[in-house]
């Protein structure tokens, strides 16, 4: 959890200084669609609309800054605990890796099942953009391919286990790698599509905004992969104690 935390920093950062600006654009560009829309309403003769503003319980700025770094922080160090406990079962278990090479490997698995694949069905958005009554349904089908991803991904590690066994590294870690594939896509082709981006949103400002997502997460599981198995590596490879393959 204390790598955990490294990495909620480092993603934190990386947010703050490339994220941030990406959301107060998208913010910007809501604020002027609604502004332009009550100028055509008062043009076209419509009566003005009260238009309430609910006030903000987080304020912008806590939201950028102590908001950001509090979810990222949390996030990444429950993550941590969560990565220590398949680290600490799969290590002497994976083939003859040691703690470094098995953390970047966990790291990477967890990379592309938790977020990578996930968001090729359904990729980030900004907050500010959306239907609100579309949150709650989108949110429950992103976390839905999220199980199915993890799923296909730990039948996929046991199919190759067997594979490698029979046919040796090479042959049984690419079937179990097409079976994850395969599984994950037809999963994609059968959920439904959510699409929720305005028309005349801009698409230079949604592809920054998931790119900075993506690196965000890239760190995150990057620092804690690379990060743990250093540190558990010096715990352990002692005199007498570990040693590596």
């Amino acid at each position: 959890m204390l790598v955990g935390i490294l990495a909620g920093l480092l993603a934190f950062g990386f947010a703050r200084v490339f994220g941030e600006p990406e959301v107060d654009r998208a913010i910007a560009f809501e604020e002027m669609g609604a502004a332009m829309h009550e100028v055509d309403e008062a043009a076209n003769g419509v009566a003005a609309h009260d238009h309430d503003h609910e006030e903000e319980l987080v304020s912008r700025e806590v939201q950028a800054s102590f908001g950001l770094l509090t979810g990222v922080v949390v996030y990444s160090a429950s993550m941590g605990g969560l990565f220590a406990l398949v680290f600490a079962y799969a290590l002497g278990r994976v083939g003859r890796l040691g703690p470094r090479s098995l953390g970047a490997l966990l790291a990477l698995a967890a990379f592309v099942s938790l977020y990578l694949v996930p968001s090729l069905k359904y990729p980030a958005n900004p907050p500010s953009v959306g239907d609100p009554e579309s949150i709650q349904r989108r949110t429950a089908l992103f976390f839905l391919m999220i199980a199915v991803s993890v799923a296909a991904a730990a039948i996929a590690v046991n199919f190759a286990r067997r594979l490698i066994a029979r046919h040796g590294a090479w042959s049984g870690s690419l079937a179990g790698a097409v079976l994850y594939v395969l599984v994950c896509a037809v999963a994609a082709g059968l959920f439904p599509a959510v699409r929720e981006v305005p028309a005349d949103f801009p698409a230079d400002l949604l592809w920054q905004f998931r790119l900075v997502s993506l690196g965000i997460q890239a760190i995150l599981w990057s620092t804690l992969g690379l990060v743990f198995g250093w540190w558990v590596e010096r715990s352990l490879v002692r005199p007498g104690r570990y040693a590596l393959a």
